[in-house]
């Protein structure tokens, strides 16, 4: 039944969001809809903030902050029961949508907004050396130096211009210079 799913974008009252989260988790446990309404999020990115404390120096520091206020996203199995529970909860306004229907996001939308984000598996470790795949710096060779698989970010130390420059890439922008090799054949 999960598979009927799809993600849907609820318009809120502005700073309402984690409200509106709570209250349908709540109504969803109390009215065992877990198999209806299977997923709430309120999209939120690390962003720096860079604020002057008391001596006027300027701080930087990490923090939380909402990608799209106003709006909650949810996975459900849309039906006359889950629409009327969604759009009844208190701070809801309504379904983003044209008129009373509301329009599931795209896959393409989910993934631009990293509700849900492709699973990369990587093949290759920190110190393998590989080749630059496609982009900017397609055909260069280069060393991995980080990877974070959270992010789906390899740091890449490449030789450009007589220098060794540290670039940040997808993950699937590189392959290990074995691989490289054997496709080539």
């Amino acid at each position: 039944m999960a598979e009927k799913a799809k993600w849907y974008v609820v318009h809120t009252y502005s700073g309402y969001e984690n409200n509106v989260k709570a209250n349908l988790e709540k109504i969803i446990e109390n009215r065992n809809m877990q198999d209806i309404i299977l997923d709430i999020r309120v999209p939120m990115e690390e962003v720096t903030e860079i604020k002057e404390d008391k001596d006027g120096i300027p701080q930087k520091r990490q923090v939380m902050r909402k990608t799209f206020p106003g709006y909650v996203v949810i996975k459900m199995i849309m039906n006359d029961v889950s629409w009327f529970v969604v759009r009844n909860c208190r701070g809801v306004t309504g379904f983003v949508g044209p008129g009373a229907k509301p329009v599931p996001l795209t896959s393409a939308e989910i993934e631009n907004m990293g509700i849900e984000r492709k699973v990369v598996v990587v093949h290759y470790n920190v110190g393998d050396s590989v080749r630059v795949t496609y982009g900017p710096f397609e055909g260069f060779f280069g060393v991995i130096e980080e990877i974070n698989a959270e992010k789906n970010k390899v740091s890449t130390t490449i030789s450009m211009f007589g220098r060794d420059t540290v670039v940040d890439l997808e993950c699937d922008q590189v392959q290990l210079v074995d691989d490289f090799d054997k496709k080539t054949e």
